[in-house]
Formats: C-alpha cells, sequence, structure tokens
C-alpha cells in the first residue's frame, strides 16, 4: 500500500476526525433540550391561567361551559339565529333513566375508570387501525365535561394534552355524581340547546324530570352530533344510534 493513501486512511481514522462530529451534535441536543423546557415552561403558565377553582365547581351551581358562552357571544353578533336554551337542574331532579341511557351511550364503564377508561381507548383504537378510518373515540364523561368546560372542540394533540391533566384534577375533586349533573346540564342537544332540561322542553314540552325511558333514549341518541341527528331530525344516524342505546340497556 502506498505511505501517501496509508497517510490518509491515518488521518481519516484519527479520533479527532471522528469525534468531529459530536460537538455539532451536543450542541444541537443542548438547544433542543432548551426549547421542550421554554415551551414546557410556557405550557404550564397557560395551565395555571385557566386552572379551575375545583371547591366552587364541585359545590357551587352548574357553571357555564365554554361552548355556552361562545354561542352567547355569537348570538350578540347574530341575532337572528337560535336563542340560547339552557336550564340547568340539580342531580336529584335527573330521572334514573336518563342517567342510565346518557352512561349506556357515552361511557358504559363510568364508575369504574378514574377519567381515562384505557379499555375503551385500546378497543376504539384496534377498530380504527384494522377498519383505516377514525370511526370510534374513547372521550369518558369526564373528558368531555373537561372539554365543554374549559378547552374547545380543537384535535391537536396540546389541546388533548390539557384535557387530560384537567380530566384527571376533575376526577380528584368532584364526585362522580357531580360530574355527571354537570354534563347533563352542559352537554349540546341541538342548535343552541345546551342541558338536558332545555332539551326536554324543546323536543317534548316538559321539564327534564318528567322524561320516560323512550325519551331518554332518544337525548342520549342525540349526543354524538346535536345538530344533525336529534329527535326532530330523526335521521338514519339518529335511529341508529337509539337502537344501539336501547341493545345496550337490554331493551
Amino acid at each position: 500500500m502506498k505511505p501517501s493513501l496509508i497517510k490518509k486512511l491515518r488521518e481519516i481514522a484519527s479520533p479527532s476526525r471522528l469525534l468531529a462530529p459530536f460537538p455539532r451534535i451536543l450542541s444541537i441536543s443542548r438547544w433542543f433540550v432548551r426549547i421542550v423546557i421554554f415551551l414546557l415552561i410556557l405550557d404550564t403558565g397557560y395551565l395555571m391561567g385557566i386552572w379551575p377553582e375545583w371547591k366552587w365547581i364541585a359545590n357551587g351551581p352548574v357553571p357555564k361551559s365554554r361552548f355556552i358562552q361562545d354561542y352567547e357571544r355569537s348570538f350578540q353578533q347574530n341575532p337572528n339565529q337560535a336563542r340560547l336554551r339552557w336550564h340547568p337542574v340539580a342531580y336529584e331532579e335527573i330521572p334514573h333513566n336518563m342517567l342510565r341511557s346518557a352512561l349506556a351511550a357515552e361511557d358504559s364503564r363510568f364508575f369504574q375508570h378514574e377519567g381515562i377508561d384505557t379499555e375503551a381507548f385500546q378497543k376504539a383504537m384496534e377498530y380504527n387501525w384494522k377498519h383505516k378510518r377514525v370511526a370510534y373515540g374513547a372521550s369518558t364523561i369526564t373528558q368531555q365535561s373537561v372539554k365543554n368546560l374549559f378547552l374547545s372542540g380543537s384535535r391537536n394533540p396540546l389541546r388533548k394534552w390539557h384535557e387530560v391533566i384537567l380530566t384527571y384534577s376533575m376526577e380528584r375533586n368532584l364526585t362522580k355524581k357531580r360530574i355527571l349533573e354537570i354534563y347533563l346540564n352542559i352537554a349540546e342537544f341541538g342548535r343552541g340547546i345546551y342541558g338536558i332540561d332545555a332539551a326536554a322542553r324543546y323536543y317534548w314540552g316538559i321539564p327534564a324530570s318528567k322524561l320516560n325511558q323512550a325519551q331518554a333514549i332518544e337525548l342520549a341518541a342525540t349526543l354524538p352530533s346535536p345538530k344533525k341527528h336529534n329527535p326532530k331530525s330523526n335521521s338514519a344516524f339518529f335511529k341508529k344510534q337509539r337502537d344501539k342505546i336501547k341493545r345496550n340497556l337490554g331493551l
């Protein structure tokens, strides 16, 4: 082998040459860590800014959700749209058949999980993967309550992260009974219609306390897409949801 070639190979294989890229990689890694820490600090500040007063939510009147507040603001800008209907009621005024129907429709393991139903999430992901589409989610009633009260309908990962943190906190500060009470009083049941009492009065002209089993099932069937599929539209999707809830209830 030529001496010049041997010299060249030695230069290439020298420790200084081999280690040359590492300072650059180390510098990039340090900047990456700094950026992550900075973003975490910003996110922590955001969460502190929206952090709920859990004691008030646990014991005070049912609060207006973010969606209800947004609807009120949009109505001020456009008075021609449907007026807001919202009449929160106490847990004791909610019929047992409404509670059972809502659980059968949205969160059958509500009293078993601690806010996040990992079992339902796994099944939903397996189904979605098998059918190559997002057909089912696995949001619990607690997660939906958190989203309605404090967040938005966005599907971005950061919003979901905030939802997870607030969900675990809600479960530790509110009873299951209170979470159900809030959920059924702020869920949307049609354009501008929030809560089961407003829905019962709009669709059948009765208070929530008078809902029979069939009516309770129909309200629960409205939850996935209330503006398009509800007791008045009586769409094919609505009927499918209604029949599914009946089967879940063993009817």
